[in-house]
């Protein structure tokens, strides 16, 4: 018996001797129990993402068990693959923002298939990939203004509010002012399913108190109290809201799912075969296509550099002379996440902000970026729970998301017109034209004639002149 024991207890010694070796764990300041628990931190303030990214990209006619699935599966791979290969405490998954533009402007507003909107995103990625292996990267972070990269942000942040806010029954049309503020006691079905516009803003509150309060999961313990309450009220409310507060398994089923067990179901991977390698890529070569493909290149390039040098200033990932450790590596590995996303029917899967969540509690390797894979891999096993979860409760997520978002605008210079007009531009125009790649047009467009009008032509760097180019082209021809 203590024999037995001997092995086992050497056997442990020998793995947590391969991670120290392979992680480096103690040149980084941190232990296994440290980036465990940094990984599951991350994890659990990123999962959100197992929920709202099947509901949003449903909307297409894609299948909700299969994006489901494809949503685990593409954020457990891209994580793990950050983890081995740069040593980064990174999260990944189909990136918010452009999943709403794949939906509501490539396949929704524009009347692209799903499939061949798809095959922009594999294209866009791509271009990412051959961009992070040459010096193409760096001329494209360097041409564009820090204004219009700041606005990017912001304008996805403000289109997934008022998409959130349409989704909770918030906000709805009016012929006379084009939207309004609907009736909070309405609870029945609305143009984008069910609604309760009480219920949803109750989630957003709940949500932004816990996350201000630093609460461990804010996101999904606001998710999952307003779900609580909607299910009490179903004992008090009228039918009509019974069936509100079910809506979920009404658009969801599971019929790639086998062996209900409460929460938990087993993942049969037939559920993918809908969506599994149907990017049309041959499709996607139209020359209508490019500002998509431009749209979705960008907000990805932007969001993933800034992300990606966020988490490095907080983990400490520098060396003495203030050079990022490991910084092409982690891009390499993001972009590539792009493609391979593509194969499983995601939109772009991209670095995560909530990474820094992690790190804040010490993680510092690449093996919390496993931990987090390895728990989405896992969340495969819960679609049931995604099908309980009310729409109108994700949702309030999702208008919490938008604000942290918007946030970026504070990095403008607000002394400067000519900086943060066009910043304005793109983020408010990205939400009221309900396109992302309008947003950006019109940033580019305004940045560049107010930098022509003040005088200040010299600032305009050469791939602003040619995007601008592009984009009137845009206008003139395309639209």
């Amino acid at each position: 018996m203590d024999d037995q024991v001997g092995v086992t207890s050497s056997t442990a010694t020998r793995d947590l001797n391969f991670l120290e070796r392979f992680f480096k764990l103690s040149s980084h300041n941190t232990n296994v129990r440290t980036e465990l628990m940094a990984g599951l931190t991350t994890f659990v303030t990123m999962s959100y993402i197992m929920f709202l990214n099947p509901i949003i990209m449903s909307k297409t006619g894609m299948p909700f068990d299969g994006l489901f699935l494809a949503t685990c599966l593409g954020a457990a791979i891209a994580t793990i693959m950050m983890g081995l290969y740069s040593n980064w405490p990174v999260g990944l998954a189909p990136g918010m923002g452009l999943n709403a533009f794949f939906t509501f402007s490539v396949v929704g507003a524009m009347g692209y298939s799903w499939e061949i909107a798809l095959g922009a995103v594999f294209l866009s990625g791509v271009i990412f990939v051959l961009m992070s292996v040459t010096r193409l990267r760096e001329w494209m972070l360097d041409s564009i203004p820090l204004s219009l990269r700041l606005a990017m942000t912001a304008g996805v942040g403000l289109f997934l509010g008022f998409i959130g806010l349409r989704f909770t029954g918030i906000v709805v049309a009016n012929p006379d002012n084009i939207v309004a503020l609907a009736d909070l006691t309405h609870f029945g079905f609305g143009e984008f399913g069910p609604e309760a516009p009480a219920l949803g803003f109750l989630s957003f509150l709940l949500i932004t108190v816990l996350s201000y309060r630093n609460v461990f999961g804010a996101v999904i313990i606001g998710i999952a109290i307003t779900t609580l309450i909607a299910f009490i009220m179903t004992w008090v409310l009228p039918r009509e809201f019974f069936v509100v507060a079910e809506a979920a398994k009404s658009f969801a089923p599971a019929s790639g799912f086998v062996s209900y067990n409460g929460m938990l179901a087993i993942p049969n991977f037939s559920a993918l075969e809908p969506i599994l390698w149907k990017a049309d890529i041959a499709g996607a070569f139209q020359v209508a296509l490019i500002p998509v493909i431009v749209t979705f290149l960008f907000v990805n390039i932007f969001d993933t550099a800034g992300t990606l040098m966020g988490v490095a200033e907080r983990a400490k990932l520098q060396d003495k002379n203030g050079k990022i450790i490991g910084l092409n590596k982690s891009l390499k590995a993001d972009s590539i996440s792009s493609v391979i996303g593509t194969a499983f029917g995601c939109p772009p899967v991209t670095s995560y902000v909530e990474s820094a969540a992690g790190v804040a509690v010490g993680g510092r390797t690449g093996l919390t970026a496993i931990t987090i894979g390895l728990l989405f891999a896992l969340g495969m096993f819960f679609l049931p729970l995604a099908q309980m979860l009310p729409g109108f409760a994700v949702d309030g997520a999702l208008i919490y998301v938008a604000m942290l978002m918007m946030s970026s605008l504070r990095g403008l210079d607000w002394d400067d017109l000519t900086e943060y007009a066009p910043a304005v531009a793109t983020t408010v125009m990205m939400a009221f034209t309900f396109s992302i790649a309008n947003g950006i047009a019109f940033g580019f467009i305004t940045y560049t004639v107010l930098k022509l009008g003040a005088g200040k032509h010299k600032e305009i760097s050469n791939g602003v002149w040619a995007l601008t180019a592009l984009f009137v082209a845009k206008f003139i021809f395309l639209t």
